[in-house]
Formats: structure tokens, sequence, C-alpha cells
């Protein structure tokens, strides 16, 4: 169970009574709030830079479902010829795009190997590292972007 402090902050405070004198505990989970649909649910690593446009930056936790359908503009994680990849999905014309203008869009052709494997439902940011992210193979598997 997580102890949360029952204040807003802004990044403007000046000073403030200590928080911690506050404590509620809540019945808040993490795995509840971010995971609609655990056995269909799967975490990757972003890397790249082609996301940033939509707030996914390298080294992002990326939690992705499988059970939710995909719908046009979804960002997406994708086995595309063998690689996997987190892109925006555009079903009318077939293509992935990408959230950054230094990136190209990329036809989905009759011939390309192409699955999507789920949608980016929601992506962490560690402000600090982790050290259960220090491992290249702590989360699995990275999606390059």
């Amino acid at each position: 169970m997580i102890k949360m402090i029952p204040i807003s902050a802004s990044a403007g405070i000046t000073g403030f009574e200590s928080p911690a004198t506050d404590y509620k505990q809540l019945p808040l989970s993490l795995d509840e709030l971010l995971i609609q649909h655990p056995s269909a649910t799967f975490i990757g690593q972003a890397s790249g830079c082609s996301m940033q446009n939509v707030g996914i930056f390298d080294g992002d936790i990326l939690i992705v479902d499988r059970h939710v359908k995909v719908q046009d503009q979804d960002v997406i994680v994708a086995n595309y010829n063998g690689s996997f990849v987190c892109k925006i999905i555009d079903t009318k014309r077939r293509m992935l795009l990408s959230a950054n203008d230094e990136h190209q869009p990329v036809v989905i052709h009759e011939y390309d190997q192409f699955s999507v494997e789920g949608i980016v439902v929601r992506s962490i940011r560690c402000h600090r590292p982790s050290p259960l992210l220090m491992n290249d193979a702590a989360v699995e598997p990275t999606f390059n972007r």
C-alpha cells in the first residue's frame, strides 16, 4: 500500500508545511492505476527520439495493452519486419508515423512482415536512474522509435 500526500504542489512553490505530517493511507495500487488488463499487458522500454512529440522519450517505460482494439492514430508497439517499433498507426493510409519531424513516415507494404503487438496505454519516465533498469535485460523488450 502506498502512502499518498494529499496536496498538490506546483513547481514554483517556495515554501509549505511538511507534507509528511498529513500522510493518509489510501487504497492506491500502481498496478490497478496503470494496468487495466493484467493478463494482456506487457511492459517495455522506449529507445530513441522519434516519439518525443507525444511525450515518449528515450528510456521511458511503456505499458502496452494487447486487449485494447487498435484505432487510427493510436500509439502502438508493432513487430515490423522483425523489429519491435513504437509508432503512431495511420490505419487509413497503412503507415507508421513518428512524433518527431526528423523521422519520415513508413508505409506498410503487402510484403512487409507486420503485426500490432499492442497499444501503448501509459508511459512512465524515471527522473533518477532505477537500479532495476540498469541491467539491459531488466525490462524487455526495448522498442525502437
